[in-house]
């Protein structure tokens, strides 16, 4: 998705953000998310957003292990910050917006403040090769990746686009199906906070691998 600003560094990005806890929900960078805003805090933490004209929102997941409340759960240190690139109006109070990672982010720590939705002041700088498009594409093993997702497909009924998959980028192909990975709060934590690419690639394919473990294993018990 083109963006009208361009980030090159950290210090592009501003150090406090909003900040929108959603578990299960993966953003990185270059890849796209859609968002259907309805909650009142919410709603105005794109309002403001957009009133301050930076348009960013940083997704992170909750910690749901480490406690909190129902209405303010603990947060994991690492998420992705993203800018609204394209928003709808709903006409009956809801947004849609689509958010465009940008880079990941370290908490540094959160905020008291008096909007209602959450700010934290965060760091960049862990992930400075976030701002280099298509960094260590060269050392992913696509063939292995491939492999593993036409074994998911397979086990569980599905289509895929292979003409749009094998023209893809590796960028673009590892960070996409890790964004639309059916895995848990914790899989999808340990795609985020990968360390490059490769690496990315790995831990998708090594989930991928145990979870068709784990299905042929119920298959098989139901045949015996």
């Amino acid at each position: 998705m083109p963006m009208n600003v361009h980030y090159r560094a950290a210090s592009d990005l501003p150090e406090i953000i909003p900040v929108f806890p959603l578990p299960g929900a993966l953003l990185l960078p270059r890849g796209q998310i859609p968002l259907n805003i309805f909650e009142a805090r919410y709603l105005a933490m794109v309002d403001d957003t957009l009133r301050a004209g930076h348009r960013l929102i940083g997704m992170i997941q909750p910690d749901l292990a480490l406690g909190g409340s129902h209405d303010r759960p603990a947060l994991y240190k690492v998420g992705c910050v993203g800018r609204i690139t394209q928003l709808a109006e709903t006409g009956d109070g809801r947004y849609l917006i689509e958010l465009t990672g940008i880079a990941r982010f370290r908490v540094v720590e959160e905020l008291a403040v008096t909007t209602p939705y959450r700010q934290c002041r965060v760091t960049y700088a862990p992930f400075a090769d976030d701002f280099i498009a298509r960094r260590g594409e060269s050392e992913v093993n696509r063939d292995a990746l491939l492999a593993a997702l036409r074994d998911f497909l397979k086990a569980n009924n599905l289509n895929a686009d292979w003409e749009g998959i094998q023209k893809a980028p590796n960028e673009a192909l590892v960070n996409a199906l890790s964004m639309m990975s059916p895995y848990g709060t914790a899989e999808k934590q340990a795609l985020l906070e990968a360390p490059d690419l490769k690496t990315r690639a790995e831990i998708l394919i090594a989930i991928t691998e145990i979870e068709l473990a784990k299905k042929n294993a119920v298959s098989e018990s139901k045949l015996q």
